[in-house]
């Protein structure tokens, strides 16, 4: 059997993975405490492999093999930036590579994940979108991601071992809400199997509709943000062309839907690309599509990429100039600091990268 074909523990949290771990132990004849260890090794230690799990003998753990995956996923390049990033690619059963990249701060360490093997929207901004979509990842590769990150979080980069990785935010490869299956598998593993609290994970999405009400629809409060980069159809569809398929006034009439559900605020990722979509001028309609919504924008200067080479980010003026507009016209907003510039920290690009 493959990894894919048997059962996959990381997605299965709560009564259904009990309820079947439960019915293997009384198949053989084990006592019932048997499946409360596995549960203990799966979603407290994060065991890689049942040859960690040495209170159970080694015949059990062979026969759980032959029926459970844990969902191994392999570190193929780690890259370790100077000021304390750390990216990883990973590689999946089938060969497929993945990044995940953890982002220390002073009080807290954020893991961001990758949701697809590719991507189908071609942002002209990301580099993930230049091979193109591979494939959904299951939801258990994509937890497997943030099992292992926390290993790296507490034996390598020192992090306690109650809390390693505070944040979680889905904005690595892939678009989120194109796999709804496996984000909310996910979900429902980092929040139910893990513990991880609905509010420090994040769900980023260039404005799919269907899977914007469906996270409305959920009763856990996890945080939602948007990729905009433009407040104009013209401008947006020159940079996202997912704009044709969900243009701006149904984006928003979503998230005023969204909004009336959750009553929580909803961040903007606006990407500052020198010349392009930097005009202070765009600050009012960006206010206008703002207006009546909770919501703060991040500002985010641009990240070069080998297929954009014409395209350089906002200088530091500029992006003060921008947020000083927004700030004049009542949008909160902040400017995120680029992190990993020196180990290609933005999505898709250590794979672009190990792969040119």
């Amino acid at each position: 059997m493959t990894e894919s074909t048997r059962a996959e523990l990381l997605a299965e949290p709560g009564e259904g993975g009990r309820e079947r771990l439960a019915a293997f132990f009384a198949a053989r004849g084990e006592p019932a405490y048997r499946a409360r260890q596995v549960e203990e090794w799966v979603w407290e230690r994060g065991a890689r492999s049942f040859d960690e799990m040495t209170n159970l003998p080694a015949g059990l753990r062979e026969a759980l093999e032959a029926v459970f995956s844990l969902t191994p996923i392999e570190p193929d390049y780690t890259a370790r930036s100077r000021d304390g990033t750390v990216k990883h690619l990973w590689r999946l059963d089938d060969g497929e590579r993945v990044e995940s990249v953890l982002i220390p701060t002073r009080d807290r360490l954020t893991l961001c994940l990758s949701s697809q093997a590719g991507c189908a929207l071609a942002c002209r901004f990301c580099a993930t979108g230049d091979f193109g979509f591979r494939r959904q990842l299951r939801a258990a590769e994509i937890v497997a991601q943030y099992r292992d990150s926390l290993r790296v979080a507490r034996e390598e980069m020192g992090r306690p071992a109650s809390s390693p990785i505070s944040n979680v935010v889905y904005m690595g490869m892939g678009e989120p809400l194109a796999n709804l299956d496996g984000v909310i598998g996910s979900l429902a593993s980092l929040h139910g199997g893990f513990g991880l609290g609905a509010r420090r994970i994040t769900v980023s999405t260039v404005g799919l509709i269907p899977g914007i009400l469906e996270l409305a629809r959920r009763p856990e409060p996890f945080e939602l943000a948007v990729s905009l980069h433009a407040p104009s159809h013209e401008l947006r569809l020159r940079l996202m062309p997912i704009e044709k398929r969900y243009p701006l006034p149904e984006l928003f009439d979503a998230l005023r839907t969204y909004q009336s559900y959750k009553n929580r605020r909803i961040s903007f990722e606006y990407t500052l690309i020198r010349g392009v979509n930097d005009d202070p001028a765009l600050a009012e309609p960006l206010a206008k599509l703002a207006r009546g919504l909770i919501c703060f924008v991040n500002l985010i200067p641009f990240n070069p990429i080998p297929s954009r080479p014409e395209w350089g980010p906002s200088s530091t003026e500029g992006i003060a100039r921008f947020s000083e507009a927004l700030a004049a016209r009542g949008v909160g907003n902040a400017v995120r600091r680029p992190r990993g510039r020196d180990i290609d920290a933005a999505c898709g690009q250590l794979r672009l990268a190990r792969e040119s």
